[in-house]
């Protein structure tokens, strides 16, 4: 669905259950910036639920590279009101969700240089136009 995400050869992806720690099952690096994709695993389907982001290109073209990079950004970001370590756990369970397949990207190496948040507005741009909403874990693009 995401053609963009091919040029990015720095990239991974890992699986959450309720029962993880979500901090020792990241793999995601910790001094690197780019864009994250997350699929739940439900009843046999897989559904893309969240694109998010972590760092940016600044003015001068310099990148802003959050502390512990992507995997601070997805193990400690806040979303439903408190840490993603403790809030995914939550949401899973309350939308009886077996797993979450999170894929990271680096967008950022010595051969480009993209900036995160524009990405990311892409991506969900993309999501938008296919299924004339957002994915369901995201509020806003």
């Amino acid at each position: 669905m995401f053609d963009e995400l091919e040029k990015y050869k720095l990239n991974d992806h890992f699986f959450f259950k309720p029962s993880d720690n979500l901090g020792l099952v990241c793999n995601a690096p910790t001094d690197k910036v780019g864009v994250y994709i997350i699929y739940a695993l439900k009843n046999g389907k897989i559904n893309l639920i969240y694109i998010g982001r972590s760092g940016e290109v600044k003015k001068d073209g310099t990148l802003f590279i959050r502390k512990g990079g992507l995997k601070d950004r997805l193990v400690n970001g806040k979303q439903f009101g408190e840490p993603r370590r403790n809030s995914w756990r939550i949401q899973m369970l309350k939308e009886k969700i077996e797993a979450l397949d999170i894929y990271w990207y680096v967008t950022c190496t010595d051969n480009f240089t993209d900036c995160p948040r524009i990405l990311e507005n892409k991506l969900l741009q993309k999501h938008f136009d296919i299924y004339e909403q957002l994915p369901k874990w995201n509020n806003e693009f």
